[in-house]
């Protein structure tokens, strides 16, 4: 007996809270409008999973819900679509595949799909094979995997440009990238790479800045993943030659979420980047970061003072934007007006005035700082110091009234001192205007689940088998005292100046993630991979 559920789909959908009532009426809108079946309105609509949804209708209806492990072998697929002569392509546009249950139901033909919970494809099915038949549930994603590898692909590779933009619409490739990204969200990660090589495409996350392989692709699906990221993030999906960057919003199981992406042509396709941007609400208050009690008070000092020099240093991935948004919101009372200009602008600050660098349109940091001190503001955050030029106008804002926040890529905070001073600044000039120095790095946390108990490990649901949930600041925070006023106008080296720091305090980044390790937070090979091997 057939349950047609597709009318009453998004209520009980709703009512089981798998998806909001709000993302329900926007489904049957969209349904309504393009004439597509509520269902593939839902995924498209980044809703729910395509998985999650067979998951939840299998359940409800009593249909088997295949897995890819669970799939039937290539070759029973094979011999059962022979046997419906002619009727290749009904089996790929429908995205439906068929096999003999020779073990289970003494040869009973099978059929599975992502649409066979649907009363009307049933039918369909059943006059085609005109005897009768078990119904599976099966995602488009697995069982497109199936059909490319037949040769019956319906998301294959594609030249132009209406065709890719077909082929990213297709549900497999919706529900690829939309179950890409909803994992990637679930592990909390930063960033999604989509890697082409010759025979695959390579799907890894970020997550707590160690790169892992999560699933791979078909390579003939590359271009209609790339031009499904990219009508994401409005950007050129005919453009395969050049580096391309996009950033949007999208809704992505329920949630609306901003990520950047960036491509970057390679021998075997188009790399893509996808950064899952964070909610600026839920970055950590300042002692929440890592900071110590004393490390806190420092930058407090810093942060009170209407003008001057604060410079957050560290690599690429040490969380120097985290910090900085951090003591953005900090400063952000009401009563100061305060511009940024970033490259790009990571999250919004309401409040705050944002403006993109701009290089091709030659609005690079100086540019853009040059025009941002004619607005009147209180506090101005430069993305990167990156040239003499935006140095000079940055130390010029700090001396003229306004409190100037930035960030340098160096190994240590006092090394920012020896790379403005490569830039031009006058040493003396630099002594007078710099408040703060912070530099930083980031250690993955010993999950508390688990203590790094090798056999929890193995069950903690936080953080799988790695042992880590999460990651910790470890920071050193210098005060500019007037012993290190003096020494920067006598360009002492950065030895001398942390020796000089030292006497007050200072509490260097080794000697900090010690800390954090013998306080049980992190572990040692953790501060070794992070530190190198001389590390504590």
């Amino acid at each position: 007996m057939r349950v047609n559920i597709v009318p009453a789909l998004a209520q009980w959908l709703s009512d089981a809270r798998l998806i909001s009532p709000a993302d329900a009426d926007r489904a049957r809108t969209l349904s309504a409008m393009t004439g597509e079946p509520l269902g593939q309105a839902l995924v498209r609509s980044g809703a729910i999973v395509e998985s999650d949804l067979l998951r939840a209708i299998a359940a409800r209806t009593g249909l088997p819900f295949l897995t890819a492990a669970a799939a039937p072998s290539l070759e029973a697929v094979r011999s059962a679509i022979a046997a419906f002569k002619g009727a290749e392509a009904w089996f790929a546009e429908r995205l439906i595949i068929a096999w003999r249950n020779d073990a289970a139901a003494g040869g009973a033909l099978c059929f599975a799909g992502p649409r066979l919970y649907e009363a009307a494809i049933q039918e369909e099915a059943e006059k085609r094979a005109q005897e009768p038949a078990l119904y599976h549930l099966i995602s488009s994603m697995d069982v497109n995997a199936i059909l490319s590898r037949l040769n019956l692909s319906a998301a294959g590779d594609a030249g132009g440009g209406a065709d890719l933009r077909d082929l990213a619409e297709s549900t497999p490739i919706i529900d690829l990238v939309n179950s890409v990204l909803a994992d990637a969200h679930a592990r909390r990660a930063s960033d999604v790479h989509f890697e082409p090589f010759e025979d695959h495409v390579s799907v890894r996350v970020r997550v707590d800045g160690v790169l892992s392989e999560t699933r791979r692709a078909p390579r003939d699906t590359l271009n209609a993943i790339a031009s499904r990221i990219k009508i994401l993030s409005g950007m050129d999906i005919a453009e395969r030659r050049l580096p391309q960057d996009g950033r949007q919003q999208i809704r992505l199981l329920g949630a609306d979420i901003d990520v950047r992406v960036s491509t970057l042509p390679t021998a075997w396709g188009e790399s893509i980047v996808v950064r899952l941007l964070g909610n600026v609400d839920v970055i950590p208050e300042l002692d929440g970061l890592g900071l110590t009690a004393d490390q806190t008070a420092a930058l407090q000092g810093a942060l009170n003072r209407p003008d001057g020099m604060i410079l957050v240093t560290g690599p690429t991935g040490s969380g120097k934007t985290t910090t900085v948004y951090r003591l953005l919101r900090e400063l952000n009372n009401g009563v100061r007006k305060i511009i940024t200009i970033e490259d790009p602008v990571e999250f919004n600050l309401p409040g705050v005035l944002q403006m993109a660098a701009r290089p091709d349109i030659e609005l690079g940091f100086a540019q853009g700082l040059r025009s941002i001190l004619r607005q009147d503001p209180d506090v101005i955050f430069i993305g990167e110091i990156r040239d003499a030029e935006t140095a000079r106008t940055a130390v010029q804002a700090a001396m003229t009234g306004h409190l100037v926040i930035s960030t340098l890529h160096t190994n240590s905070a006092f090394g920012a001192i020896l790379r403005l001073w490569d830039l031009g600044v006058e040493p003396f000039l630099l002594a007078d205007t710099l408040r703060c120095l912070v530099g930083q790095r980031l250690l993955r946390r010993t999950c508390a689940q688990c203590c790094g108990d090798p056999e929890r490990m193995r069950t903690c649901a936080a953080c799988g088998q790695s042992g880590r949930q999460g990651r910790i600041g470890v920071f050193e925070v210098a005060a500019i005292t007037r012993d290190l006023q003096d020494a920067i106008r006598r360009r002492e080296s950065e030895a001398g100046l942390t020796a000089i720091a030292a006497h007050a305090g200072f509490i260097d980044l080794r000697a900090r993630a010690a800390e954090i390790v013998s306080a049980g937070v992190s572990a040692p090979e953790e501060a070794a991979r992070v530190f190198g091997a001389a590390s504590p």
